[in-house]
């Protein structure tokens, strides 16, 4: 028999192309002629245009019948192609009983619901408007009855909670369906296809959702029969409801996106009036609060008003952004390229006033233009995205926003804010001083402000924010949204490409960086501009490799036999991370942290430095020209007692990573665990031991011992806390060191000459003096320095020696954290001893040997209790190196691989099959 199957397929969309590419697949099958609808316009149906190309005969009927009689012209030209099986696998017009019977073998069709049940056009809807727990499809005989004729086939599914008319149909109804065709095609031909008679029992005529008075919905039923009726008409038409306005006119919307509402009482809702509902629903920041009969509740998503699709949560908001204008030739080539997208499907000219769903777009053509944008363009794109920018130019624009916040264009937005312009090194720099909260600069509460005192002249450079506890809310609240939100649609790609972009604009901004971290903090510029900036730029670059290689582990475990079991692992980000960071590097320790904390998936709130916060906040408006989506990161100046503590404290924040003192270090440990017990890393203080042995390259160890200590101002976390020289060396070593200090240039830090600047500020320099002077009462010598730079205003310090240092001191146990050298004598015969007194300190930062010996270089690094070790250099930190303490220097890692896993959690999975 199916040699002689010959196939006429009546119908349309893509669900009916797909049905037909399948039947042609099988070549013993001939395909005869396909009927379908007329163009709209110059737009061809796509069972009509795939049909061409397989040089099939097509026809295009408006209407097969008029007045009920078949029109004897459409049924000639049908019985033209001499089918004897006709296959409806998706058709929306009648078709006469003289075109049914018109072939030998009859008609199959089929039908979205399991029969009898939910006949007529929108059974489908009517599966999920009646809380069915099982949907399905029918191939079904057609007769002359309304879906009665018998039936073929079936398949079903069970309806999940999340489903949709929309899921529904992409997982389940399309795919199966078409397979299924196939299958009743096939069964036809083999003449084993059943005709089962259809009971009348629990038959349904349910009324055809496109007519409009059948999409009301009716708000005087319970909260679940509510949410069936919008999702058994999500995504088309959507269901109807009506907005009475405060001036009593009303508006009509169309919801969609619903879901039963479980999450407990809502905070900062307001009130919205739907006719026929007793108590008004809410809009909050998570869609529309809907109480139904029951007292349960609804909440719904989104909201269609007139044409245009918005988030429930924005009913009250006036429009929040400006269309783009000042688009790159790049952007105006996508634009073409988007264009000819939608001609392809709409088949018709593109306007930027062309509306997608007015040119007759249906919900296949949704599929079909998200499928092809995001091949085209690479973004992640949704339905809903769709619906809400039908217009072509409100597509466009939204496309290039995903794509800048994906590449990070610097054109993409130009910030506003309140600030200063900073007159320093031949430039003019305009530096924000606001709160830098959820994408936008803002004034603190009650307009709080921290007084900015330029270190080397002593003078207020400026006023900043000062951060308040709410403040910190607003901030954690606003990654904390952004967590679960924007942040989640950028692919960890795009991610690594925006960190790149905001590497780039750090680097064309990075003479600007420097000065003002130069001013703020009092660092040289030429370290700032190598150092301070430059690696922070390092570490952006280096993360941001990362960011598409975090990856989990699969586990061999043992299954419980005849099973087996497949045990994998995810490294998944841990949600709002708190920063708080020092003076010492203002914006490098923000980036060791925040790159890491960024790679890993997180968004964040940072505390820069009461003392100098102003790189931070720069590096704020250059987040925002990179493209980075409002919250990820926020950028809090403020006082530790009031801002550092909220972090601490808030019951949002996940992770909190810290670098300061110890004793602020085991207060923060303790507020992490009080609080909500959040993961913390410590980076803190340190006394890092640097033994120079007399077979070492002195030159090379003077050099480095100098930088040991002397680099940046001695505000060096790693700095060498306590240098030990062999006795055979020592005097020669300190010779050395007094003659380059005294040819050691002290100054302005602008100056390119400069060696040496101020330090941080007052409170620190005057705890320099009481070092020092601790350290004479105790009995170290003094050789050089001690006291502040003569003649010269600001918090210039000067580089200071001490030997003859004893175990015992105050100065030998304590950090001093300023250019202080503590110089103690050993005896070359007894390693053992000085390795004893180089461990013997609760810190364990860093430490350092010079030696030609590489037994003693290898037994050092074997022996000392510290997180970084030295060998012949000091001070050789690197981006992909691994950076942190031992004991009470703290605990956790910035930098390299490691410090991701202090950003992420691992999760894992087992599945038994």
């Amino acid at each position: 028999m199916s040699s002689s199957l010959r196939i006429a397929i009546i119908g349309q969309s893509n669900f009916a192309a797909d049905v037909l590419e399948l039947l042609l697949e099988r070549s013993i099958f001939q395909i005869v002629g396909v009927f379908t609808i007329p163009d709209k316009g110059s737009r061809e149906d796509v069972l009509a245009s795939t049909a061409a190309s397989h040089n099939i005969p097509v026809f295009k009927f408006a209407s097969w019948r008029r007045k009920g009689m078949a029109l004897p012209d459409v049924v000639a030209q049908y019985k033209s192609v001499g089918a004897t099986l006709n296959v409806l696998p998706y058709c929306s017009q009648f078709i006469p009983i003289e075109v049914i019977d018109g072939a030998s073998l009859g008609s199959i069709c089929y039908h979205p619901s399991l029969l009898p049940r939910h006949r007529g056009a929108s059974a489908i809807s009517w599966t999920l408007i009646e809380g069915d727990e099982v949907a399905g499809f029918s191939i079904f005989w057609a007769d002359d009855g309304l879906d009665t004729g018998p039936l073929l086939l079936q398949r079903q599914t069970n309806v999940e909670p999340t489903d949709t008319l929309d899921t529904i149909y992409k997982r389940f109804l399309y795919p199966e369906g078409v397979k299924a065709m196939g299958e009743a095609v096939d069964m036809v031909a083999q003449g084993t296809a059943p005709k089962i008679i259809q009971t009348e029992v629990s038959a349904t005529y349910d009324p055809a959702m496109f007519k409009a008075e059948n999409q009301l919905l009716d708000l005087q039923q319970s909260a679940e029969r509510i949410w069936n009726f919008v999702r058994g008409l999500d995504s088309v038409p959507g269901a109807i409801a009506t907005v009475l306005e405060d001036d009593g006119s009303e508006q009509q919307v169309r919801l969609f996106g619903a879901h039963i509402y479980s999450a407990g009482p809502v905070k900062g809702g307001q009130p919205l009036k739907l006719k026929g509902l007793a108590k008004p629903a809410w809009v909050h920041e998570g869609g529309l609060l809907i109480e139904g009969t029951d007292g349960a509740f609804v909440n719904v998503r989104r909201i269609k008003r007139g044409s245009k699709m918005i988030n429930a949560s924005d009913w009250f908001k006036q429009a929040e952004h400006q269309p783009i204008t000042d688009f790159t030739d790049d952007e105006l080539a996508k634009r073409t390229q988007l264009s000819g997208i939608w001609q392809a499907i709409l088949k018709e000219p593109i306007e930027a006033t062309t509306d997608f769903f007015a040119a007759g777009a249906g919900s296949m053509d949704v599929v079909r233009l998200v499928e092809e944008v995001k091949e085209a363009f690479d973004v992640p794109l949704e339905n809903e995205h769709v619906f809400m920018a039908p217009v072509f130019e409100e597509f466009f624009d939204q496309l290039i926003r995903s794509l800048r916040q994906g590449s990070g264009d610097a054109s993409a937005k130009q910030l506003n804010y309140e600030g200063f312009l900073l007159q320093a090194n031949k430039r003019e720099i305009r530096v924000p001083t606001q709160l830098f909260i959820n994408g936008a600069f803002i004034d603190a509460e009650q307009q709080r402000t921290l007084d900015i005192i330029n270190p080397t002249d002593e003078q207020v450079l400026c006023q900043v924010a000062c951060a308040s506890v709410n403040d910190v809310d607003k901030a954690v609240q606003a990654a904390h949204k952004a967590f679960f939100g924007a942040w989640k649609q950028v692919s960890p790609r795009q991610r690594g490409q925006l960190m790149l972009k905001l590497a780039d604009l750090m680097e064309q901004h990075k003479e600007e960086l420097a000065t003002i971290e130069s001013v703020d903090s009092g660092a040289v510029y030429t370290l700032a501009l190598k150092t301070h900036i430059g690696m922070s730029i390092d570490a952006w670059r280096y993360f941001a490799g990362w960011c598409d290689k975090i990856q989990g582990n699969t586990i061999p475990v043992n299954p419980a036999r005849p099973n087996n079991v497949l045990t994998f692992t995810r490294k998944e980000p841990i949600g709002v991370v708190g920063l708080i960071t020092p003076w010492n590097y203002p914006l490098m320790m923000l980036s060791w942290k925040m790159a890491a904390c960024i790679a890993a998936g997180n968004t964040c709130l940072i505390k820069p430095a009461q003392t100098c916060p102003l790189t931070a906040l720069k590096f704020a408006e250059l987040t925002v020209l990179a493209g980075f989506p409002p919250g990820v990161i926020n950028v809090l100046p403020g006082k530790g007692s009031d801002a550092g503590q909220a972090v601490a404290d808030h019951q949002l924040v996940r992770k909190l990573g810290f670098t300061g003192s110890t004793p602020i270090g085991k207060h923060i440990m303790k507020s992490c665990a009080a609080s909500n017990l959040k993961k913390c890393s410590l980076e803190l203080g340190g006394k890092s031991p640097l033994i120079i042995f007399a077979d070492c390259d002195l030159d090379k160890a003077v050099k480095h011992g100098m930088s040991s200590v002397f680099f940046n101002k001695g505000e060096n976390c790693i700095a060498a806390g306590r240098l030990f020289v062999e006795d055979r060396i020592h005097d020669e070593f300190v010779r050395r060191v007094l003659k380059d200090l005294r040819s050691m240039t002290i100054g302005d830090p602008l100056n390119r000459s400069t060696a040496h600047g101020p330090q941080n500020h007052k409170a620190h320099f005057d705890k320099l003096l009481e070092y020092c002077e601790r350290g004479v009462a105790e009995g170290a010598t003094l050789v050089y320095g001690g006291c502040r730079v003569p003649n010269l205003k600001g918090y210039f310090f000067m580089p200071t020696v001490f030997t003859n240092v004893e175990d015992d001191m105050f100065i030998a146990q304590e950090e001093s954290f300023g250019p202080i050298m503590i110089i103690s004598k050993f005896n070359g015969s007894d390693v053992d001893s000085v390795m004893e007194r180089a461990n013997r300190t609760e810190y364990g930062l860093a430490s350092g040997v010079f030696t030609k010996d590489i037994s003693k270089a290898l037994s050092f690094a074997d022996r000392i209790e510290a997180g970084t070790v030295f060998v012949n250099v000091y001070n050789k930190t690197d981006v992909a190196a691994p950076f942190g303490g031992f004991k009470q220097s703290g605990f956790g890692k910035d930098l390299g691989q490691e410090a991701l896993n202090e950003y992420l959690k691992t999760k894992c999975v087992t599945i038994e099959y």
